[in-house]
């Protein structure tokens, strides 16, 4: 009876696996990588301090190339519509956000004091919640962002920083752009003028508008767009924070109720406001960060297989194992 001879020939062969980006790939100096709990893993370039003013342009040209994206297209669309469907109920809806904010001790007007260089000091839970959507909060958090992420070393908390800054540049560019062109009166100058829902005069003068700039500047509302756009800036950088989303639109919401309160703006002035904030933040925070799935590390690492021959009158069973 023949023999049965085991022949296990191990054959080796290099193959390239996608792992976390090592120092080898790119110098640790410039260049930090993050992996969150879904095993998607951020990398990060060492942010330079003038490119929050530099890339104004590049932000500009890539939201509204994001515009063109289909789920934004559709978006901006039920943005749109929801603007038209609200207008003609905007005198309603805000003659009832103030009786609730009567009840609820909110005050008709945000006022703010002084204190040193500082001229926006709320002195009341009004003013607070008029301050979100300033351009001050981003700023204040992104200088939050930018001292630990220089005490720790942190290019995921820098990028942060010069992204909540650019967000605030963007958005001016976007709401300023827009009011000028649709030229919406504020609440409080249509209330006072006897203009239910206030008047329109689209593409006012640039004297008019700089004289008597609430006449003109209602449609977007510059501090929902910005408020929606810090907040995005800071859930794409940082997705694991679940608790980040829930509270910062809790936020916003109620910024937007003071804000009608205090007949500093109309309802319908924030559905596109708020969509393109979205896509602002979203596209600023995107160009900072290279993403890469940790998942693909381990798809194949090797391939085994078994084959069987005959030789010399012996029979031959082989495993073949690559890796």
């Amino acid at each position: 009876m023949r023999k049965l001879v085991i022949l296990l020939s191990l054959l080796f062969t290099p193959s390239v696996v996608l792992s976390q980006i090592k120092d080898s790939i790119f110098n640790p100096s410039k260049f930090q990588s993050f992996t969150n709990l879904n095993g998607e893993i951020y990398t990060y370039k060492k942010p330079r301090f003038f490119e929050m003013i530099t890339n104004i342009p590049k932000n500009v040209y890539g939201t509204v190339n994001d515009f063109g994206y289909k789920v934004n297209l559709i978006a901006l669309g039920g943005a749109t519509v929801m603007t038209v469907a609200i207008i003609p109920e905007d005198q309603h809806l805000l003659d009832q956000s103030r009786i609730i904010g009567e009840k609820l001790g909110l005050e008709e007007v945000a006022r703010y004091n002084n204190f040193g260089p500082l001229n926006n000091i709320p002195p009341n839970m009004t003013s607070a919640i008029y301050l979100i959507g300033n351009g001050t909060t981003p700023i204040l958090l992104s200088m939050g962002f930018a001292t630990f992420g220089l005490i720790h070393n942190d290019y995921r908390s820098l990028n942060t920083a010069t992204g909540l800054v650019e967000s605030v540049l963007v958005c001016g560019v976007f709401s300023q752009t827009i009011k000028r062109i649709t030229g919406r009166q504020s609440p409080g100058p249509a209330i006072r003028d006897g203009n239910p829902g206030g008047d329109w005069n689209a593409f006012p003068s640039f004297s008019a508008y700089g004289k008597n700039t609430p006449n003109y500047d209602a449609m977007p509302s510059g501090h929902m767009m910005t408020a929606t756009a810090a907040l995005n800036v800071i859930l794409e950088n940082y997705p694991d924070k679940k608790w980040i989303k829930p509270i910062g639109y809790s936020l916003i919401g109620l910024l937007g109720f003071e804000m009608v309160q205090a007949n500093v703006h109309w309802y319908s002035d924030y559905p596109i406001a708020m969509v393109m904030g979205y896509i602002i933040g979203k596209n600023i925070a995107k160009s900072k960060i290279t993403k890469t799935n940790s998942k693909l590390e381990t798809t194949k690492k090797y391939t085994f297989n078994v084959n069987a021959s005959r030789r010399y009158g012996y029979n031959f069973i082989g495993a073949n194992i690559t890796f």
